[in-house]
């Protein structure tokens, strides 16, 4: 609640820093030409209240709010709606593009202070391969509207294998006008190699991790259709945010962008423990949750690491950057919400971590200050990786054979809305990043015993190592692929356990009537192959009650029976 406080008396008390010098509104044609001619157009409006914002915010880009002033981003796909509203507004000028730079070949975009063209970029990402073939594979996430790859390095000490390691992720601009993170990632992949042998901070890093580097997630919205960045634009060639767009169980049926359906599919081929994606138009780490008015369950340990970020900047910079809202820090609801948001959708789908980090007031950073950007940033960015390697690092294995189990990990009254991580299938490796402390973990496996692990130390800076053995029942249920959920036990006093068909895997909607119709649950679970849904039925009266589970993405939807019993 303190933290709320000081970031809404911030809201209201910093000076406003626009990227942009303000213009009169020249009327709703005025909104229209800008777009055709930039692709987009930027306004302003007067705070209308947190409620109204977070409306606006379901059908337009909400790129910033401070100082009692809302930022919004019109495409061809936005403006019709936002006219038809009769908002008060102010129209931005675009910015000047003599800002942008262009080298004149590798040698000189390598020295990063300017930008390259999109050939260049490519050519920039294939030589870190060709050059460190030990230590950087090049691969593509996918490609866009107009058909530009989504390129991908992976740096570790065994780049072309795929070892037992923490995975790491790293991407940025996928808002294609703030262009700062794009040259920051960049000089980060460039920086990691050439120092690897002679940098024993940067070898841990390499030797222990999976870094994964995506510097341009929205080539289309930095390039547009040419091969250098002229008029970039917030969005996709198809007029979308990309970081309005991911899966979002608030809004279902949603359509996802070509970009974002790759990206998806590149993070759940991953398990990526710790990420963050950056941006500009503010100077702030902001963290989960981006939609839900609620804190994270691992609020402390967000709150923790982001400020380690925010606070190393301020070392390293000059004074004043880096200090919007919290001195640099926020909870993304406490600023303003946002659904499809690329932080929630790791956080919440893929049990990952990740933050958002605001790198720049401007959209995009001059060519004179990406040296200062860097000067600012690179330590905090080892720094933020290095946060994978401390918390909980784990193993799971069966008792009797030593195969990895694939299990839940679970701390009983602390987590909440997905937080809980599952050992890999291969591996059974898994990591659990904590706030320092003492935890009980709870394991939970098909066709095995719950193991419960007490009184687990967690030191700061550090990892604390933690193999656990799976026994298993000695007359498991039967959990061979149905198409039907399974319900044990049944008549049940405690704990529901339910074996889910293939179907069902994913964000489900549990829902428990009873016979009379009555609604006793309604609520959203993150569900698994291989691991069963629990339902805590401790508290519901003896009787029989209807258990309905649907599949938030597919719909397709489950109904049993089953019976509580008192004694």
């Amino acid at each position: 609640m303190i933290k709320r406080l000081k970031i809404i008396l911030s809201l209201f008390t910093l000076f406003t820093f626009w990227c942009y010098s303000q213009l009169p509104s020249g009327g709703d044609e005025l909104l229209r030409e800008t777009i055709r001619k930039y692709g987009q157009v930027r306004i302003t409006i007067p705070f209308p209240g947190s409620k109204q914002v977070n409306e606006l915010s379901q059908n337009v880009s909400v790129s910033s709010l401070r100082n009692k002033t809302v930022e919004v981003v019109l495409s061809p796909l936005t403006v019709d709606w936002f006219i038809s509203q009769n908002f008060k507004y102010t129209v931005l000028e675009a910015p000047d593009a003599k800002s942008i730079i262009t080298a004149s070949d590798i040698k000189q975009a390598m020295e990063w202070e300017s930008y390259p063209s999109y050939t260049q970029y490519d050519s920039i990402m294939q030589s870190f391969a060709g050059l460190y073939p030990g230590l950087c594979n090049l691969d593509t996430i996918g490609t866009s509207i107009y058909g530009k790859l989504i390129l991908v390095l992976k740096i570790s000490d065994n780049a072309g294998v795929d070892e037992d390691e923490p995975e790491t992720f790293y991407t940025s601009s996928m808002h294609g006008d703030e262009t700062g993170g794009f040259i920051l990632m960049l000089r980060l992949a460039d920086y990691l190699l050439k120092n690897y042998n002679t940098d024993s901070r940067i070898k841990n890093l390499v030797d222990n991790l999976e870094i994964w580097i995506n510097p341009l997630a929205n080539p289309d919205g930095t390039y547009r259709t040419g091969n250098t960045i002229s008029s970039p634009t917030r969005d996709n060639a198809n007029g979308y945010d990309l970081n309005r767009n991911f899966p979002d169980p608030e809004l279902p049926g949603m359509s996802i962008q070509k970009e974002n359906q790759d990206m998806v599919k590149f993070m759940r081929g991953h398990k990526f423990i710790l990420s963050a994606n950056f941006h500009s138009g503010a100077e702030v780490v902001n963290y989960p949750w981006d939609s839900r008015p609620w804190y994270h369950a691992d609020d402390d340990w967000f709150y923790r690491i982001s400020r380690k970020y925010a606070d190393t900047v301020h070392v390293n910079s000059v004074p004043g950057y880096m200090t919007f809202l919290e001195n640099g820090v926020t909870n993304g609801y406490d600023w303003y919400s946002i659904n499809g948001g690329r932080q929630d959708f790791v956080t919440w789908e893929l049990q990952g971590r990740e933050v958002t980090i605001e790198l720049d007031d401007a959209y995009i950073t001059p060519v004179s200050q990406l040296g200062s950007l860097w000067q600012y940033n690179w330590r905090s960015l080892l720094g933020y990786l290095e946060n994978s390697l401390y918390g909980i690092h784990g193993l799971v294995t069966d008792a009797k054979t030593g195969d990895p189990v694939v299990a839940r990990v679970l701390i009983e009254g602390h987590d909440k809305d997905s937080s809980q991580v599952y050992s890999d299938k291969i591996t059974g490796r898994f990591v659990r990043l904590l706030a320092a402390g003492k935890w009980d973990l709870d394991f939970t496996a098909d066709g095995y015993v719950d193991n419960h692990v007490k009184g687990v130390i967690v030191t700061e800076g550090k990892a604390t190592e933690l193999d656990v053995e799976m026994v298993k029942f000695i007359n498991p249920v039967d959990t061979t692929d149905t198409p039907v959920p399974v319900l044990y036990p049944n008549p049940a006093d405690d704990i529901l356990y339910v074996v889910l068909p293939k179907t069902l895997f994913g964000t489900v909607n549990v829902r428990v009537y009873n016979i009379k119709g009555i609604k006793f649950m309604d609520y959203v679970e993150q569900t698994e192959e291989d691991i069963p849904l629990h339902i805590d039925i401790k508290n519901l009266p003896g009787g029989v009650y209807v258990l309905t589970i649907r599949n938030s993405i597919t719909k397709i939807t489950e109904k049993c029976r089953f019976v509580v019993v008192r004694r």
